[in-house]
């Protein structure tokens, strides 16, 4: 009987709904790995779950079985739900619609693991749409800016 091999590694990247500075360091980590937990829970293998204050970094290793698109959406949804639940902020959080997501080889995964971990330092000389569209240009996907994130920087 043939088997399914598989070798799928993919980066999401998405904001806080009016990429407001809401994921605040006394409790993003929990935030992170409650992700992280989602991941794991939905039988997919998280790699890393970091970011900074307005935007997530998620790699993942993927079976094939399982759409991006679902995985994203529900790391997405219960997050917030637990943001909410903890009344981590006023009012309610949200994350914006949309994400990025980029795929990689084996060779790649220290690469991006290590860019991932070291975010706040990334950030102190990127805004994070000079990073998103840095991103866009290197895996060569063309984009209309009015259809991507709301930009305040």
């Amino acid at each position: 009987m043939a088997g399914t091999f598989h070798q799928i590694y993919i980066q999401y990247i998405f904001a806080v709904k009016g990429r407001q500075n809401l994921l605040l360091k006394p409790w993003r980590d929990d935030v992170f790995k409650y992700m992280s937990g989602i991941i794991t829970n939905k039988g997919q293998k998280s790699i890393i779950v970091n970011g900074v204050s307005d935007h997530v970094h998620v790699f993942v290793g993927l079976k094939p079985s399982q759409c991006p698109s679902d995985l994203i959406r529900d790391v997405k949804n219960n997050s917030s739900n637990f943001i909410n639940e903890n009344k981590f902020v006023k009012g309610k959080f949200l994350w914006q619609d949309g994400y990025g997501v980029f795929s990689y080889t084996h060779s790649q995964l220290n690469n991006v693991y290590k860019y991932i971990l070291k975010q706040e330092e990334h950030h102190r000389s990127k805004t994070f749409r000079e990073e998103y569209f840095s991103f866009l240009r290197k895996f060569e996907i063309p984009f209309e800016e009015k259809y991507l994130f709301e930009w305040i920087d």
